[in-house]
């Protein structure tokens, strides 16, 4: 082929503008590369960033779940103390009661054994 042909086939595909984007497709390729790597790398930033913050926000959420969670144990745990407590001083006072029994007969008006 002569240059002749050559310059006519170029400049049917698009003349000089043809040849300059052939020229920049070829010489931007490593940046356009580069370019898309980092897009990809951003959207996978993005997703993690997305993905730890669902996760602290469901770790706050489990975190005030176990407070009340222990809150509501420690209630129960001082209800239970009280009742434990409250059982005592009765048994304290039926023991009380039991040494201070007077079992002689006629004995109504008589002080009962134990100076407590």
């Amino acid at each position: 082929m002569d240059t002749d042909t050559i310059l006519s086939i170029i400049a049917t595909v698009g003349g000089f503008e043809a040849v300059k984007w052939i020229w920049s497709w070829i010489a931007d390729r490593h940046f356009r590369n580069r370019v898309q790597r980092a897009e990809a790398a951003d959207a996978e930033l993005e997703v993690e960033k997305d993905r730890i913050n669902w996760l602290e926000t469901r770790l706050t959420q489990r975190d005030a779940k176990i407070d009340t969670l222990y809150a509501e144990l420690r209630n129960e745990q001082t209800a239970h103390l009280e009742t434990i407590h409250k059982c005592h001083e009765q048994e304290l006072r039926l023991q009380e009661a039991l040494i201070r029994r007077c079992d002689v007969r006629g004995c109504d008006r008589r002080k009962p054994p134990g100076e407590y």
